[in-house]
């Protein structure tokens, strides 16, 4: 069997399924069927079962049902967050090169300024800007694996409008520019804070 062909259908059924998730269209609780999603999307059941193997890994399916996350989901989830970006927070103060902070701040202006699709992206950018700092490959891992329960949260600060958002953005960056390493981490953690507590009250 063409290993090309095999590894392009995965990635496709991949990228269909999660993206249906992330943007509503299969909603939580949802249960997948793999017949039915190899007849929607014209290809055998083996690359379908592949990315719900690999959605699972990343938290968006659980007993092949689009998750539903509980609270203690969300906890548990950004506990790891706030240690991990917390500890990149640390780390960028000291070791962040110029081009880096330039696209931190332009991060910021661009989230500032750009419609919501604009705003997501430039938010995702920043965070992994600062984990990145981190020169730390298992934990550059760790949060890549989270990326798309990130994902889901970071819809509902951003299209709710949290407040203060990317005022909290500018105060991490600044602690960063400072070299200020303990205020930096704890900007960072008091973010994540408040981005969990807007969170819990679309699941509560």
């Amino acid at each position: 069997m063409d290993k090309q062909p095999a590894q392009s259908a995965y990635l496709q059924a991949y990228e269909y399924i999660r993206d249906n998730i992330l943007n509503g269209g299969y909603p939580r609780g949802m249960k997948l069927v793999e017949e039915r999603l190899a007849e929607e999307l014209g290809m055998s059941r083996t690359p379908i079962r592949e990315s719900i193997r690999k959605l699972e890994q990343e938290g968006l399916i659980k007993h092949k049902k689009v998750v539903n996350p509980t609270a203690a989901d969300l906890y548990d989830m950004f506990q790891v967050r706030m240690l991990l970006e917390g500890y990149s927070a640390r780390c960028a103060a000291s070791y962040m090169d110029e081009a880096a902070l330039a696209k931190l701040q332009e991060c910021i202006t661009i989230a500032r300024q750009g419609p919501e699709e604009e705003t997501m992206r430039a938010n995702q950018l920043f965070h992994e800007l600062i984990v990145q700092a981190s020169n730390n490959p298992l934990m550059i891992d760790i949060i890549d694996k989270m990326q798309s329960m990130i994902y889901l949260f970071r819809k509902t600060v951003v299209y709710h409008k949290r407040p203060h958002l990317l005022d909290e953005h500018q105060q991490i960056y600044e602690a960063i520019v400072r070299h200020d390493g303990d205020e930096a981490e704890r900007l960072m953690k008091a973010h994540l804070q408040a981005d969990l507590d807007f969170s819990l009250r679309f699941i509560r």
